[in-house]
C-alpha cells in the first residue's frame, strides 16, 4: 500500500498554504492509499517530520513552503538508508532549489504537475554533519541578506539580494580564503564566496548556466577584488551567465571542498545563518528523487516506479 506525507507550513504563502491543501489531495489519491498530513509549527518540525516518514517508510513526502521548509525536510532525510520521494509546492519569494528544477512557482501549477508522478535524481550537498539543497556563501553579500526584509522580497525578488549585497560590498573588507577542491588549494583575499549546486541563487538563473541539478558538483565563485567601477562589470557579468569569465571572479569547479579562513566567518546555508568556518563540503551524487515537470527531463527516462 502506497502511501505519502504532506508537510505543510501553515505560515508560507501569506498563510495560504492550507488553502491549497484539499486540490493536492484530490491530485494525490490515484496514487496513494494513505495520506499524512503534518503542519509545522515550529523551527525544526520538518526535519523531525521528514524522518518519521523516512523510518516508517513513506514513499513519498510532499513538502509545502519556503526554501526554508524544503531544507528542513531534506536535512531529515540526511543519508538514511530508506529515503522517500519528495514533492515541492513552493511558497517562498525566490524557491531556488524549485527553480533549478523547473517546479512551477505557482502554487497551484505544482500541484497539478504532480498528477504525472514524473521523477529526477539530483544532488543534496553535505556541510560537517548537516545538509544543503542549493548554496554556501561567505562574506559581505551572505551577509547582507539577512537585512532583506520580507517586503523587500515580495516587491523586488532577486534583487532585493543584489542591492542589499552592494551596499555590503562596498562597505566591507576583504578577508582571507583557503579552498582546498579536486585539483589542488586557492588562498586569497576575497569578499565573497559562493558554492552552488545548481545555476540559481537568489533568485539568478544566471550563476552557471552550464551547472546541473545531478553533475555531481560545486560550483565555487570567489569575487577577489571589488569596488564601484568593478562592481558595475561584474552585475552584467551574472546577469549573462558570464561571471566566472569575468577578470575578479576566481571559479572551481570540484566534489569536494574543505574551506578555511584565519578570521570567524559565518557560513550562510540555503540563505540561513550557519555554522563558522572552517567547513568540510561534498556533493552527494544523485541522493534524492524529486518530483518534476515531464518536460525538464529532456531525453531523460523517468524513473521506475
Amino acid at each position: 500500500m502506497k502511501k505519502a506525507m504532506i508537510i505543510l507550513n501553515p505560515s508560507s504563502g501569506k498563510e495560504k498554504s492550507r488553502e491549497y491543501l484539499p486540490r493536492l489531495q484530490e491530485v494525490l489519491q490515484p496514487f496513494y492509499k494513505e495520506l499524512t498530513i503534518k503542519e509545522t509549527q515550529k523551527e525544526g518540525d520538518a526535519i523531525f517530520y521528514a524522518k518519521e516518514a523516512c523510518l516508517h517508510r513513506y514513499d513519498s513526502v510532499i513538502s509545502m513552503g519556503g526554501d526554508g521548509t524544503i531544507s528542513e525536510t531534506i536535512n531529515g532525510f540526511g543519508e538514511i538508508d530508506f529515503i522517500p520521494r519528495l514533492g515541492i509546492i513552493p511558497f517562498g519569494t525566490i524557491n531556488d532549489f524549485a527553480r533549478a528544477l523547473h517546479i512551477p512557482l505557482n502554487p497551484m501549477e505544482a500541484i497539478e504537475m504532480l498528477a504525472s508522478q514524473t521523477t529526477k535524481m539530483v544532488d543534496i550537498g553535505k556541510i560537517n554533519n548537516g545538509y544543503f539543497m542549493n548554496v554556501l556563501a561567505v562574506g559581505a553579500i551572505a551577509e547582507a541578506s539577512y537585512n532583506v526584509t520580507v517586503e523587500q522580497k515580495t516587491k523586488l525578488g532577486p534583487i532585493a539580494y543584489l542591492i542589499e549585497g552592494v551596499k555590503a560590498l562596498i562597505k566591507k573588507t576583504p578577508f582571507v580564503l583557503r579552498i582546498e577542491h579536486d585539483s589542488g588549494a586557492w588562498e586569497g583575499k576575497a569578499y565573497l564566496m559562493i558554492a552552488a549546486l545548481t545555476n540559481s541563487v537568489g533568485g539568478f538563473e544566471s550563476l552557471e548556466p552550464n551547472a546541473e541539478v545531478n553533475d555531481g558538483k560545486l560550483h565555487i565563485f570567489i569575487i577577489k577584488e571589488i569596488s564601484i567601477p568593478k562592481i558595475f562589470k561584474i552585475i552584467p557579468s551574472l546577469l549573462k551567465g558570464e561571471l566566472k569569465y569575468n577578470d575578479q571572479v576566481e571559479y572551481i569547479k570540484t566534489s569536494v571542498s574543505s574551506i578555511s579562513s584565519s578570521e570567524e566567518l559565518a557560513v550562510n546555508i540555503d540563505g540561513d545563518e550557519g555554522m563558522l568556518l572552517p567547513i568540510q563540503a561534498n556533493v552527494l551524487r544523485n541522493h534524492l528523487s524529486v518530483f518534476v515537470p515531464p518536460s525538464s527531463l529532456g531525453r531523460q527516462n523517468n524513473e521506475e516506479e
